[in-house]
């Protein structure tokens, strides 16, 4: 949890430590503007207008290999789905591979702890950030929506038949703004993970509910985005600093080969 005692300032940046991650984060101010100056901010430094998008990634091939945790990890996705209004998790986004990079990287550098822990991934998609998660040692379940599970459960099988699985994966539908099911908050999961969740200004009041609903006072929260709206992760940060303290991770502390002006990391704690 961030305290003051653990804050330091850098001249107006205040920086702390999160949760349960050993790395310093800077903290985002609470205030009336405080959404809008992230943005602002974001857009000025890393301008990701003028980026390739999905520098990682082939949305048009029907599978995606990326190497990790000492295996080559193969994504099955489903590009024609595209096409359909509102479904974007049938093909991988850079800020899945952003994440699951982060998570191996940190665990190496011994700045997180995943084995044994309870993960609970959001809108998991094709399943490569819970995958890398439950390599890692985590007990995973990866939840999205009921007609998305299909392509999901084909992921974690395949990637996660062998005996070299430090976890464990399992998976499960999840409404955002609907009730969880008991067991995924009794206990509370030591993590919640979830990539390209930030989408839409529709989706936003129902994915915090859900936060709030997963998260105990121990919870630590990685969500990476993908900055290809302003309006739409500013009225995200709004709604969840209301009951959340929020800080982004800075590049330097990502992987360093899986780093991108597109993308964006933050971890979330609750107040």
């Amino acid at each position: 949890m961030a305290t003051a005692e653990e804050a330091k300032m850098e001249g107006e940046v205040v920086m702390v430590s999160m949760g349960s991650y050993g790395g310093k984060v800077k903290l985002l101010s609470v205030g009336e503007e405080s959404a809008a100056e992230e943005t602002m901010l974001l857009w000025g430094i890393q301008q990701p207008t003028f980026s390739k998008p999905n520098a990682f990634v082939s949305q048009s091939s029907l599978q995606l290999s990326l190497d990790a945790c000492g295996q080559s990890i193969s994504i099955l996705q489903s590009p024609s789905s595209l096409s359909t209004p509102g479904v974007t998790g049938a093909v991988m986004w850079d800020s899945g591979i952003v994440l699951a990079k982060f998570l191996e990287h940190s665990v190496d550098s011994r700045m997180l702890l995943l084995k044994g822990k309870n993960i609970v991934e959001l809108g998991s998609g094709c399943g490569l950030v819970g995958c890398v998660a439950s390599l890692l040692g985590g007990q995973v379940i990866l939840t999205d929506l009921p007609d998305r599970l299909r392509l999901l459960k084909k992921n974690v099988e395949a990637n996660l038949r062998y005996g070299n699985v430090q976890g464990s994966a399992t998976v499960r539908e999840l409404v955002w703004g609907d009730d969880p099911d008991r067991d995924l908050i009794e206990p509370h999961p030591d993590y919640v993970l979830g990539s390209d969740v930030i989408y839409s200004e529709e989706a936003v009041t129902d994915l915090v509910a859900t936060l709030l609903e997963l998260c105990g006072s121990k919870t630590t929260i990685f969500l990476a985005g993908e900055l290809r709206n302003d309006a739409i992760l500013e009225y995200f940060l709004e709604v969840a600093m209301k009951n959340f303290i929020i800080g982004r991770v800075d590049q330097t502390q990502w992987h360093p080969e899986y780093c991108s002006s597109r993308v964006v990391l933050y971890i979330l704690v609750k107040k």
